[in-house]
């Protein structure tokens, strides 16, 4: 399998890939979550899969409520998100009902079947799991949707200086 003999980089790297221009192409899968630390006050950012729908980011939480990128915008939902080449501001909301988690897994099953069934399988989860299957096993889970507050510079112009008229 692919991902056997080629896993993704680790989460540390996957920032400078977007630094060096790269977030158009690992923004297809992965995007930049920017939270403020709810100790220390400072920003703390965790590349995170993630679908779009309906013009929101949704991203789940295999460690739950106890993952640090969740309890951070738990404390603060102003969260900063790069995606792609494109940069914003955001207000997450928190999602714990298994229903809507539930939800969320079934569409990820129907867009990426292969993928989200591995990891369900390995979760012990049968091949084809049913919807009471997947709302016992969301139980565990938690998922963020953020919804864009305010627009930032795009990459392209982040990473060049440009003239501006009047400066």
């Amino acid at each position: 399998m692919f991902m056997q003999h080629f896993p993704p980089p680790p989460n540390r790297v996957i920032p400078k890939l977007y630094d060096l221009g790269l977030g158009p192409l690992i923004g297809r899968f992965i995007l930049l979550l920017t939270t403020t630390g709810r100790k220390s006050g400072l920003p703390r950012t965790t590349p995170l899969q993630y679908e779009k729908i309906d013009g929101a980011y949704y991203v789940g939480s295999a460690r739950g409520v106890q993952a640090d990128w969740f309890r951070n915008l738990v404390a603060n939902p102003q969260v900063e998100v790069r995606v792609k080449s494109q940069r914003f501001c955001g207000q997450a909301e928190a999602v714990t009902a298994p229903d809507r988690i539930a939800d969320f897994l079934e569409l990820r099953l129907r867009r990426h079947p292969r993928i989200v069934g591995m990891i369900l399988k390995r979760d012990g989860l049968p091949a084809r799991p049913t919807r009471a299957d997947l709302e016992a096993y969301a139980q565990k889970l938690a998922m963020v949707i953020i919804r864009m507050t305010e627009a930032g510079p795009s990459e392209s112009s982040a990473n060049h200086d440009q003239p501006q008229a009047g400066k």
